[in-house]
This record gives structure tokens, sequence and C-alpha cells, in this order.
């Protein structure tokens, strides 16, 4: 289990991911090099990670939930060949292992259609496909699970950190022709569009959303000061933001289960944003399909799960049906494999 000073350093990754060290270090107490050398040791034993993710509704994607049936025995090598795929963000393994729930982040109708039409019926592994396009996010903030740990105060001096630092890094200086400081090459395209030259940078921050400015630059080639000033660019208008991710065993949150939901149309609305308050619940969404919420939830243990369906799920309004598929195994969690 964790100590209150991980819980604080995890809290502090959903509000301000790529916190400096020395950041973290004066909201919570403790030394640069603790804040460091704990957040290292997260990351090994607790499965912590920040990822730089692309907002698919902001820039015109979709997001498909893929329900998968498979012949017996052969579920883990279709599974591990869709966690291979750069396409899918989540895959996991249901239902007593014959079936394969994944997402799947479409940027084209071409793009959909070479896994929808081309990418997988061909596998006759893959017995029966369902498709459901995610149509409105409930829980877009962290769950709360993660968001219990700094005080009130603690919030508020980070805060004033941020802002201080965002301050300072824009201190007027004497700017080129172009605009930009002197020996620095200009963002790439309109600063309020996702565009081919973004997608080295997207990469990088998919595989580490808290790598340095520095190490962004080194590796895509691109001055220091414009991968600094993109990443702002790209937060300011929504089309990037960070999740941060972890093994929730470590808070004790042993079982996790997928829901699928048949609510009547009329509560659709006030079913999902109840749901968004749940403590065992880090999303909930509006899909297509015969059901049309699916919800993600974690508990302690199989009698959690029993008091939660029939009690907080039970008392949701206009829910007419819900199937319940425990998750056996996670292949990849938000874009990349654990």
């Amino acid at each position: 289990m964790l100590d209150p000073v991980d819980r604080q350093i995890i809290h502090l990754m959903t509000i301000e991911p790529r916190a400096s060290f020395r950041t973290i270090a004066e909201v919570t107490g403790i030394s640069d090099q603790t804040a460091a050398r704990r957040y290292r040791k997260l990351s090994e034993s607790a499965g912590l990670r920040v990822l730089g993710v692309v907002t698919g509704a902001r820039a015109g994607w979709v997001d498909w939930f893929l329900r998968l049936q498979t012949t017996p025995g052969s579920a883990d090598a279709v599974a591990e060949a869709l966690a291979r795929r750069p396409d899918t963000r989540w895959v996991n393994l249901a239902s007593g292992g014959t079936e394969i729930i994944c997402t799947v982040q479409a940027s084209s109708p071409e793009q959909r259609d070479a896994l929808f039409l081309r990418g997988l019926p061909g596998s006759r592994r893959v017995v029966q496909i369902s498709a459901h396009s995610i149509l409105h996010n409930f829980t877009p903030m962290a769950w709360q699970g993660i968001r219990q740990a700094l005080s009130a105060e603690q919030i508020a001096k980070l805060a004033q950190l941020t802002a201080n630092a965002k301050l300072a890094r824009h201190v007027p200086v004497a700017l080129g022709p172009a605009g930009v400081l002197p020996g620095e090459t200009a963002s790439p395209g309109h600063e309020g569009d996702l565009l081919p030259e973004d997608e080295p940078l997207l990469a990088e921050l998919g595989r580490d959303g808290r790598a340095s400015h520095a190490a962004l630059a080194a590796t895509i080639h691109w001055h220091e000061s414009t991968v600094r000033r993109r990443i702002e660019e790209l937060r300011r208008n929504g089309l990037l933001h960070f999740e941060v991710d972890m093994d929730a065993r470590r808070l004790g949150m042993k079982i996790s289960a997928l829901l699928w939901l048949k609510v009547e149309p009329s509560q659709l609305d006030a079913a999902g944003r109840a749901l968004a308050g749940h403590f065992e619940v880090p999303f909930a969404a509006a899909t297509t399909g015969p059901t049309n919420l699916v919800v993600t939830a974690l508990f302690r243990d199989t009698q959690h799960l029993y008091e939660y369906l029939t009690g907080p799920l039970a008392a949701l309004p206009g829910v007419s049906s819900v199937e319940t598929a425990p998750i056996i195994r996670t292949l990849k969690r938000t874009g990349s494999v654990p």
C-alpha cells in the first residue's frame, strides 16, 4: 500500500502532470531528490505513468469500444496482437478469457475501416465483433480515488507555483523577425490545429508525458523552446491532455469490471452524471449500440462488487439492464503496454 506522501505525489500529477520535482517537493514538504526517488519507485512498483493523449473529440477523432468473442484458447494471441497495434488504447481480457474488450481511437474513417472491415474479421479465431462509438465522456477528470490526498492549501500552493513558473517562462525578450526567440524555430503550423508535424512530439509524449523539454527536443530534433511552446499551445487549445495511470491494486482495488448498461434515453444524461460521482467509477461514457452506457469500475473484492451492483448502481435512474464483465487481464493501458 502507498503512504500519504506517495498519494500526494499521485494526486499532484492529476492536477499538473508535468510539474517539476522541485514543485512536487515544495508542495509535499520533501526534498527535490526525495521527490524524484519516490516518483521512480512509484513508476517501478505501482506502474505510475503520465502519458500525453490527443483529445480525440477536439481533434475530430472518434473513440470506439470493441467487443470480440474468440474461439476457446485463442483470446490471448488475438489480444496480444491488438495490444501491438498503435491505434488501440486499452486491451482487456474479460468474461472467462474468451472475450476481448478494447478501445480504439480512429483519426479517420479510413483508419476505422482498416480495423473493423479488414483488420479483424479475416481472423478465423474471432467469431463475433460488436463496435460501440463513444458519444460522451462523463468522467473527463482523473479517477477520484487518486485525487483525495492533497489539502486545499497544498492545491492552492501548487496553483501559485505553476502560475509563477509560466510567468517566468514568458518574460519579455527581444524577438527575431519571425516573432520567435533568437535561434528558435517557429512552432509547426497553426496554433489551433493538430498537424502531421506534431506526430513525433505526440508519439514521445504518448510514451512518457513527463519527458523533459530538452529530452523531447533532442529526440525529435526541434528547438527546446519550440517544444515547450507547442505543448502549451496544444494544451491551451484542448488538443492535448495528460492522463495519470497506475495499478489500482496498489490502492486496494483488486477487482475491475466493465459494466454495460441499457438506460432510458430521457435518463441517460442523469445516470451518466450520477455515475461520475461514484467512487468506484474511473470511466463512464454514453455509447451507441444495444446498450448505451459503458462503465469501468474498481472494487476491493467480490463483496464490494455485489454491494455496488445492488446499491448505488441499482439506484440509478432509468436503468433497465446491466451486464457485468469482470476483467481478468489487462494487456494494454492508456495506449501502452504496462
